[in-house]
């Protein structure tokens, strides 16, 4: 009988299912993804977080206790370095040990990346191969194959993204981690509200890879930490292409806090809206801001029009 892989669909998820799912796949694990966030995992998250932990990592430990019995290992990573001289934040760092101490009796698979100390993101696979009984050579195979599909996928995300700075009408730049942006109760009800106006979207994690360094250094010198430099690369490099910026933020988020203060003292003429969540109970004062964010756009629209 197969083995059954479990994955948390929440906060790394949003950045490398695609290398995971084809990599299990072609070792020929079952898969089992955590559902969309509700409630119940919402309430379930905070009985088990700590009071101060930020919206995303409460989301987290809902979404594993919804998946724990339903598969033989869950995989949470350790990320501690995955770009040299940059860090990441530090529930990245923390969410192996993090489960462990909260869950006795969870089987949990994990690979490493801290490039300070030499430990790949490969290196790091091929390990957790070992751990699952896959000879090295396999393992290997295994992952250069997810490696070249995952890039894959993200090529043509940053091509149609492209095609979509064409359109006419409004354009929105939509900035933020992807746990934030895809999330069903937090993005996705932003995503929904955007297209029922007809407003075309633009991604904050779909700039050009080759992009992001050099966009960000633009607007910080010494932002240390990767996945924070993404969204400030987009921020900067889409300013001059769309018509307004909405950012995502779950509270109290510390990198965020940082990043969007420098944002809002950096970043001038246009319109910026920060939507900070907390908890998600209602939308209606999201859909209320939302709404006063269109009216400025479309006074803009007009005052352009008038002059022109």
């Amino acid at each position: 009988m197969k083995k059954k892989i479990g994955i948390i669909k929440s906060l790394l998820y949003y950045y490398y299912k695609d290398l995971w799912i084809y990599y299990f796949k072609y070792l020929d694990f079952d898969i089992v993804i955590s559902k969309n966030t509700n409630k119940e995992i919402i309430r379930t998250g905070e009985k088990y977080a700590l009071d101060e932990s930020c919206l995303a990592l409460k989301l987290f430990l809902g979404h594993l206790d919804s998946i724990k019995d339903k598969c033989d290992y869950v995989l949470v990573p350790r990320l501690f370095c995955v770009k040299e001289n940059e860090g990441v934040c530090t529930n990245f760092s923390c969410l192996y040990d993090l489960v462990n101490n909260t869950y006795k009796d969870i089987n949990t698979i994990n690979y490493n990346v801290d490039l300070k100390q030499r430990e790949s993101e490969l290196l790091g696979f091929l390990k957790m191969g070992r751990t699952l009984g896959i000879p090295y050579i396999k393992s290997y195979k295994a992952y250069k194959f997810a490696k070249k599909k995952s890039l894959e996928i993200r090529k043509e995300k940053e091509k149609k993204q492209k095609e979509l700075l064409n359109n006419k009408g409004l354009k929105i730049l939509l900035a933020g981690h992807p746990y934030n942006l895809y999330d069903e109760l937090i993005g996705c009800n932003v995503i929904n509200y955007l297209e029922s106006l007809g407003i075309t979207i633009i991604y904050s994690d779909r700039i050009p890879h080759k992009l992001i360094d050099s966009e960000c250094i633009k607007l910080s010198t010494d932002l240390y930490w990767t996945h924070s430099k993404e969204v400030m690369a987009s921020i900067n490099y889409y300013k001059n292409k769309v018509d307004g910026i909405i950012i995502l933020s779950s509270f109290p988020c510390g990198p965020d806090s940082l990043t969007n203060d420098l944002v809002s003292r950096k970043v001038k003429n246009i319109p910026i809206l920060t939507l900070l969540f907390e908890d998600l109970n209602s939308d209606i004062g999201l859909i209320t801001r939302l709404e006063s964010f269109f009216d400025i756009l479309k006074q803009k629209e007009k005052l352009y029009e008038t002059n022109h």
